[in-house]
């Protein structure tokens, strides 16, 4: 077994010129696989390996707490050896064919809490900088909505007197999204007194400008956005997906029915969303933990 391994190797090396760091990586992986075979299963010979005998494998990986990047990476170097043994007639067939590669691990969105929300939304100043950032804030708060999509909303998509506010997203599909008063009430705070000063006259569609009268960027949107959450005193790292997750975990976390956020995400697999529950899930027992008596 060890003499295909090394063939192997030399193919990695001589005709895909991979680099001594990924051949070893390689090698560390492979020997590893073949120590489990040989030592679990007493292997003796490729040919002999079967599909079950690598489940048997990453069953035992699994068991050792690998996690599912890990996982997903060692079967990879599995199936890249198994096809290099058909391929050279060394086997005649390849074990590995129909295995899933597991799943990587999702990470969960940072959450800001409802006090740390307010921190941020409780600007001081009443010059139109911040009456329009006031304005943002409470909209991307209210709506979830992403970041390049609050900055390609149009004056017209607002619908303040029916309450909501009307949004294209990912594959120009157009959303409707609700607007809680204190975000209706920022926003017409915003054009009443802050956008005028600033378009300073230029015809300019765009809801949201900077301060000579342009469209506002997702990049300068991020810079305000650091800059207040220093002033706020809010540690968490933040970024504009923040406020997103943040509205989603939030609603959730109040009642809200899965499908309703979704579509006011505009997620178009509900398995995306779900990931928010897991979320409410992890922030349920970090409570019970910290305020109940026998946790």
């Amino acid at each position: 077994m060890q003499h295909a391994l090394e063939d192997f190797f030399h193919y990695l090396t001589v005709e895909r010129g991979l680099s001594d760091n990924t051949i070893k990586s390689y090698k560390r992986d492979l020997n590893q696989y073949q120590t489990f075979l040989s030592a679990s299963l007493q292997l003796e010979s490729w040919e002999d390996v079967t599909r079950n005998q690598i489940m048997r494998y990453l069953h035992h990986l699994n068991d050792q707490d690998r996690s599912a990047a890990t996982i997903a990476r060692l079967l990879s170097s599995v199936r890249l050896f198994h096809q290099f043994l058909v391929r050279e007639k060394l086997a005649g067939q390849d074990p590995s064919l129909h295995i899933e590669t597991p799943k990587k691990d999702r990470k969960l969105p940072k959450v800001l809490s409802s006090d740390e929300v307010e921190k941020l939304l409780q600007l001081p100043g009443d010059d139109p900088l911040t009456i329009r950032n006031r304005a943002m804030l409470e909209m991307l708060y209210a709506t979830g909505l992403r970041v390049s999509e609050l900055m390609g909303l149009k004056v017209t998509d607002l619908h303040l007197t029916m309450g909501f506010v009307r949004c294209m997203g990912k594959g120009s599909k157009e959303r409707i999204i609700p607007l809680g008063d204190m975000a209706k009430e920022a926003v017409e705070d915003y054009l009443d007194r802050a956008r005028s000063p600033l378009v300073k006259g230029k015809r300019t569609e765009e809801l949201f400008v900077n301060q000579h009268g342009r469209p506002l960027s997702r990049q300068g949107f991020w810079k305000i956005l650091k800059a207040i959450a220093v002033q706020a005193g809010v540690k968490k790292e933040i970024t504009p997906h923040t406020l997103r997750h943040s509205f989603a975990t939030h609603l959730l976390e109040n009642g809200a029915d899965l499908r309703a956020v979704q579509e006011m995400l505009g997620h178009a697999d509900i398995s995306t969303t779900q990931i928010y529950t897991h979320v409410t899930k992890t922030r349920l027992k970090d409570v019970y933990r910290s305020y109940h008596p026998r946790a």
